[in-house]
């Protein structure tokens, strides 16, 4: 059966993602205000410790040299203070400067910590969760379970990178290069435009390493992706790995993807690696021209040395700290766009099945079903399902029957909405689903899978799914009903339980059979059972039908069954060929006419009952 296409990357343009990343970044603009402030009183008091730096150097110049006061020193210092005092006054300024700077570093990183990981990163996974809940089987369909844990985790960290790596980042450094700028050109003009001559060149690097590096990182999310489906596939298919001795091919195979991501990353690393070395050798150019050009100044007396030069050099070391930063906001700035382009797929991705506006609202339903002209195609595809037409009294029981791939399931898919028909309508109590509201609809349809999902909780829990607040009466009712009470209670913990994984300590059986009881829990109007006896042994099957005609009794039920045993049970029987309704009628009428019916009874194993049930004398399978 053909699927649709895996998602497809948005087309937006990078500054698109860029507008959307900042309105996502607005939402916490209070707490981003208050880490910027922060931010600013700590670059306040760093310049003000490195001016006393300079200012304490002058001073023991003075009083060694005896050089003239020059500068503000006069207007800073009490000059009259014995010099161990004035020097001491310094030092504690300078002690207090930095203490309160390490308290700040602190509460910077705490704040900083609560905006992006207790804030934003929880928020954006909720809501990318959330959008995972209303999506349809279509969207599932589509993606790999790989491709959207991966979403998830990694790349909702990659959309936080924006925040903190690249947007305070840029606005830090910014606001720092400007101040450190403008106090280097209160100090010496032209000594700031000879320091500063590199800058230019500086962001054509960055361009440059901008455009270079972003494709690569696409295709490394892609190699991870591939990675990480490789591994979810190699640990739910162990049994048949083992089973067939193929590890070391699984082995070789997980390598392979491994060393894919190792090499791409390697040539992300290399551009990385020239990159930051590049910014680093253009700063120590900046430093060689201080020491020529600054060293000239001071020696002609245009340039204090303390106050003058030292600051000077504080101010350029700390500007070429925060343009080396500039390799990792850029670096930062590719992970995060392509981590929001995929982020923000699943969150554009269309919710093609929910309730309608004018939704109508009904808590019971009697349980008439009708197809009419009812057709379903996967996009682009050739239709799985064409120009059904099925009617279906309250309280009736219809079985279907097909080979794989005949469109069973999608017909039974169609009915709680999973998917909505391309072509025609679907009733209940004469109601088009589509204006029906989700919620109830889905409420009042119990279903059991061929392959029955169990959660990691306690088999009360998982019976309780659908109707969290039943009592553990009613819950043990159900199990009754699936003939699960007795394996249940034979359990050391009961009904508390707590279930592996997926349920993997229990038999097929046993797993099929609280699939039933979660099913049966919720007394819907209408049950879909897909194959629900396809694990089960013959004498088993023979308990939960005895015990689903009372359940069944009164409700409207679809069974997907290959079983006569099953198949009998049923007030009419539709046969499905290439997504059409072939044949329909009772057992007893199929199995007098030629046809698909006929063929499948005749080519099964039977026993003795069925033998019986086909007619037939001597125990010989004849039409």
């Amino acid at each position: 059966m053909s699927r649709p296409d895996p998602m497809p990357l948005l087309n937006s343009g990078n500054g698109v993602l860029v507008r959307r990343l900042f309105g996502l970044a607005w939402r916490y603009r209070l707490h981003s205000l208050q880490v910027l402030g922060i931010q600013l009183i700590l670059l306040t008091l760093g310049i003000g410790g490195l001016s006393f730096t300079g200012v304490g150097i002058d001073y023991i110049r003075h009083q060694l040299d005896h050089t003239p006061v020059v500068g503000s020193l006069p207007r800073l210092l009490p000059m009259d203070w014995p010099p161990m005092h004035v020097l001491a006054l310094l030092a504690g300024l300078i002690l207090l400067f930095a203490l309160v700077r390490a308290g700040l570093n602190y509460i910077y990183a705490v704040s900083v910590n609560q905006l992006v990981q207790q804030k934003l990163v929880v928020d954006l996974r909720g809501e990318v969760y959330d959008k995972l809940q209303q999506l349809s089987f279509r969207f599932f369909d589509a993606n790999t379970t790989g491709s959207i844990i991966t979403r998830v985790t990694g790349d909702v960290q990659s959309v936080r990178m924006f925040v903190d790596q690249v947007l305070i980042q840029s606005v830090i450094m910014v606001i720092s290069l400007t101040a450190y700028v403008f106090y280097m050109a209160s100090l010496s003009p032209s000594l700031t435009l000879a320091c500063l001559a590199t800058t230019p060149i500086l962001w054509v690097l960055s361009a440059w390493f901008s455009r270079k590096v972003q494709p690569e990182m696409s295709h490394n999310r892609t190699l991870v992706e591939k990675m990480v489906q490789i591994l979810a596939e190699s640990i739910q298919g162990i049994a048949v790995t083992k089973g067939f001795g193929r590890e070391a091919e699984a082995r070789a195979k997980f390598a392979a993807a491994n060393n894919a991501v190792l090499a791409q990353q390697r040539d992300i690393f290399w551009h990385m690696s020239l990159f930051s070395p590049a910014v680093g050798f253009l700063t120590r150019i900046n430093m060689m021209v201080l020491l020529g050009y600054g060293g000239w100044l001071v020696a002609h007396d245009r340039l204090p040395l303390g106050a003058g030069l030292v600051v000077f050099a504080g101010l350029l070391e700390q500007f070429s700290g925060q343009v080396n930063n500039v390799a990792g906001i850029v670096n930062s700035v590719q992970q995060s766009l392509i981590g929001a382009r995929r982020v923000f797929e699943i969150l554009d991705a269309p919710v093609e099945v929910k309730s309608a506006a004018d939704a109508v609202r009904r808590t019971k339903f009697a349980g008439a079903v009708e197809f009419v002209n009812v057709s379903f195609a996967y996009d682009g595809a050739e239709a799985v399902v064409r120009d059904l037409n099925l009617t279906v009294q309250p309280g009736q029981c219809v079985a279907i029957l097909g080979e794989t791939g005949a469109g069973k399931s999608v017909l039974m898919s169609l009915i709680p909405r999973f998917f909505d028909p391309t072509a025609g309508q679907i009733l209940i109590d004469g109601i088009d689903v589509r204006r029906l509201s989700l919620e109830d609809l889905r409420r009042n349809i119990g279903l059991v899978f061929q392959e029955s999902f169990l959660f990691s909780n306690t088999i009360g829990a998982n019976i309780a799914f659908g109707h969290p607040r039943a009592t553990r009466e009613q819950i043990e009712r159900a199990a009754k009903i699936a003939a699960a009470h007795d394996f249940i209670t034979a359990l050391p913990q009961g009904y508390d339980t707590v279930l592996g994984e997926s349920g993997n300590s229990l038999s097929g059986g046993q797993r099929q059979r609280l699939a039933i009881a979660r099913a049966v829990l919720l007394e819907p109007a209408i049950l879909l059972l897909d194959d629900p006896t396809a694990a089960i042994d013959s004498e088993t099957e023979h308990e939960i039908f005895e015990a689903l005609d009372r359940a069944i009794a009164g409700r409207t039920t679809f069974i997907v069954a290959h079983r006569l045993s099953t198949l009998r049970r049923a007030d009419f029987i539709i046969v499905m060929e290439a997504g059409r309704i072939v044949q329909r009628g009772t057992h007893e009428e199929l199995m007098q006419r030629p046809g698909p019916y006929l063929r499948v009874a005749n080519l099964q194993l039977v026993d003795g009952r069925d033998l019986q049930l086909l007619g037939l004398a001597g125990g010989e399978a004849t039409p």
